[in-house]
């Protein structure tokens, strides 16, 4: 059975699967990071009314299935995600921006996909 949500005006049960990757693909995303990331990343859900329905957060890319309401385009879901996430990355652990280049930690691709 269908697990639908419900908004003020609107009943819904959309699943996106999301992935995305450090720039340059490096394996930075082990240990006391991927901790804080899974900790950021569900923070940003919550503050948004989104689900994490699952989170895997692998040494070089994240695998995410999130469910969120219609008003969300995917493309602002991710936004919300790699902006909020790579921030207070770079504040906790500002030695990555010298393994980053650039000062970016995301690569600008991502995949999605509905489910």
């Amino acid at each position: 059975m269908l697990m639908e949500k419900t908004t003020s005006s609107a009943k819904y049960n959309i699943n996106y699967h999301i992935v995305w990757c450090p720039k340059y693909r490096r394996e930075i995303l082990i240990g006391e990071r991927a901790e804080f990331l899974n900790l950021v990343l569900h923070n940003v859900a919550k503050e948004n009314d989104w689900e994490i329905l699952e989170l895997k957060v692998m040494p070089d890319h994240i695998h995410l299935f999130l469910s969120a309401p219609p008003k969300f385009a995917p493309t602002d879901i991710i936004q919300r995600l790699k902006g909020r996430s790579s921030r207070e990355m770079f504040l906790q652990f500002p030695l990555l921006k010298t393994v980053l280049r650039k000062g970016k930690l995301w690569s600008p691709s991502y995949y999605v996909g509905t489910a």
